[in-house]
């Protein structure tokens, strides 16, 4: 079956769980490859099988190469101990899981090869078409999008745990499309996340030479005030083998100049600190 087809047949089975981004009425139908509104509005599903609900065009700093080598790292396995870490968090039964900023979709298909639960519904999305595309290139059941944080194109309530790694978060959002007593999950970089390509690519007077992460977690807790803090800390090794696209995929990277850039490619650090907390809350039953 091809691409196109398939996303077609997942919409068609979850079409409770989406709606148009133009009136934010839930879809009443799908129509070949095309999604219908009852007012009209139409969305039709690319060559991929994936669709974009947006309504303009929006371009990112996140692109195909970049993505390319984060895929190439996450493969490796960089954050196989974060994909468990959440992993643990998750109810066995089926869960119906949203994931935030997928990018090219890796975490979440990792997190479906781990849980082996066919009965479980995910839906990555991202702002990056780039990353979609990747993400659609995966063995997984997963439904990639192209969507906007601040307007999901999902209806309210449909989703039973809401994650995200490393991605920027919309809070009341988050709530609208999560049921009650679902649970959001956020994994942020702490202190020492990736500390030696940061005091490699910057002086010690650069901001990016340092990092803190209290006013993220401060700002979730504030929403959540049940939440939990798990932190996750290993080393990865890089070396000479995986140097070039552990600085490709980071937008840590993106503020360094080209001094620092090239020493780190001639002397590589041997390996990296992976440091993170998994921030988990279940939101009230109403």
């Amino acid at each position: 079956m091809k691409k196109i087809d398939l996303g077609a047949q997942y919409i068609a089975a979850h079409l409770a769980m989406f709606r148009c981004p133009v009136c934010e009425a839930p879809y009443t139908k799908i129509e070949v490859h095309t999604l219908v509104c009852p007012n009209g509005h139409t969305l039709d599903l690319n060559k991929k099988g994936s669709a974009t609900f947006l309504k303009h065009n929006v371009e990112t700093e996140y692109d195909t190469p970049m993505l390319a080598s984060r895929r190439k790292m996450l493969t490796a396995g960089l954050f196989a101990p974060i994909v468990h870490a959440v992993a643990k968090q998750l109810p066995e039964t089926p869960q119906r899981i949203l994931d935030v900023g997928t990018g090219e979709g890796t975490p979440l298909a990792q997190l479906d090869e781990r849980r082996q639960c066919d009965e479980d519904v995910l839906i990555g999305f991202d702002l990056s078409k780039a990353g979609i595309n990747l993400a659609t290139q995966l063995v997984s059941k997963a439904f990639f999008c192209v969507a906007d944080l601040a307007q999901l194109p999902f209806n309210d309530h449909v989703f039973d745990v809401v994650m995200e790694f490393f991605s920027p978060s919309a809070y009341r959002e988050f709530e609208r499309v999560c049921r009650p007593g679902g649970q959001v999950i956020k994994v942020v970089p702490n202190a020492n996340y990736l500390i030696e390509l940061r005091h490699a690519l910057y002086d010690q007077t650069a901001p990016q030479y340092q990092y803190a992460n209290d006013r993220v977690v401060e700002l979730f807790a504030e929403h959540y005030p049940n939440m939990t803090q798990t932190k996750v800390r290993y080393d990865f090794p890089i070396g000479g083998e995986w140097i070039k696209d552990m600085m490709a995929m980071t937008p840590l990277s993106w503020g360094s100049d080209e001094p620092h850039r090239s020493q780190l490619l001639r002397e590589p650090v041997e390996s990296v600190t992976v440091d993170v907390s998994v921030l988990t809350a279940t939101l009230p039953k109403r």
